[in-house]
């Protein structure tokens, strides 16, 4: 069984350092160092806005000063990954969710405004700006894992039920978001209904057969946690054959690459050194460090 080494790990701290932003960097620290959040948390805070939203290029692929709400969804997992939401962060996403919110009770994944600032193609050519499932039920899932009460989160909750409850077919992204609403919503019977239901759509846009490469979806993509709901979609010969392949993939410089067209050479860097911490954190929650690794944070 493929194995994540000191040696490997030594190599991806070496690449994280070269290349990866400060916020990935305290996270590579944090996570497998033995580091302290106090650093991820001061440097998130750079990329909040006085809207109380996120941007500044926290999203890689949104340059623009401005928030997005993709670039919150961004924010909120980095937090989740450190246990706690400060209070006044809450209360900042929720005065800028509720500004922006359509009149469906969903927001878009990005706003009208990233047309005119550097941004990706597939983001400044969007002209759907309405309430969606993702990034809605990524946030609102969030929310209700640490707890926030909001009115909207209550309000966006009935929109992701909603809407949730009229899909028959999914994208990856947007899989993802609903995933992590039906992971954490309150109302476990309504969730497990709904995942019991959707499981087949959701199965069918993740692809299992490790020797497709390009731009694709992989089971650990969705279950990067053997806790997660998806987890039951996969065989363990399938997530075993993933966590394979997801060692394999990384690179020569000791991190792991895109896997979609870059469209500009800081934005491939920066994502380089998110995922890189991301596929480590997912390698050890499924126990592929070995045990010559120091202790690190499974979280």
């Amino acid at each position: 069984m493929s194995m994540v080494t000191p040696e490997a790990l030594r190599s991806a701290e070496h690449f994280v350092s070269r290349d990866a932003r400060l916020i990935d960097r305290h996270r590579f620290a944090y996570h497998f160092r033995a580091g302290s959040d106090g650093p991820i948390r001061s440097a998130l805070d750079s990329y909040r806005n006085v809207d109380g939203g996120f941007g500044n290029g926290l999203e890689p692929d949104l340059r623009g000063h401005g928030s997005q709400p993709a670039a919150v969804v961004l924010a909120l997992r980095y937090l989740d990954e450190l246990g706690s939401i400060p209070g006044d962060i809450v209360d900042g996403i929720g005065r800028y969710l509720t500004s922006i919110t359509r009149e469906s009770g969903g927001v878009p994944p990005v706003l009208p405004s990233a047309r005119h600032t550097e941004a990706a193609p597939w983001w400044r050519e969007r002209s759907d700006f309405g309430g969606a499932l993702d990034p809605t039920a990524a946030l609102v899932g969030l929310m209700h894992r640490h707890r926030i009460c909001t009115a909207w989160r209550d309000r966006a909750t009935a929109f992701c039920w909603t809407r949730i409850a009229a899909l028959s077919w999914t994208t990856p992204d947007e899989a993802i978001a609903v995933c992590t609403f039906l992971q954490h919503v309150p109302d476990r019977r309504r969730a497990g209904q709904e995942f019991d239901r959707l499981s087949p759509a959701i199965r069918a846009v993740i692809e299992t057969d490790p020797d497709v490469h390009g731009q694709v979806h992989r089971p650990l993509d969705l279950a990067d946690h053997p806790d997660h709901i998806a987890r039951r979609l996969f065989t363990d010969e399938e997530i075993a054959a993933d966590l394979d392949g997801l060692l394999q993939r990384r690179r020569e410089d000791g991190g792991w690459d895109i896997t979609w067209d870059s469209w500009a050479r800081s934005a491939r860097n920066e994502w380089r050194g998110l995922l890189t911490v991301r596929h480590l954190k997912t390698l050890c929650a499924y126990g592929r460090l070995s045990a010559d690794v120091p202790a690190v944070r499974s979280g």
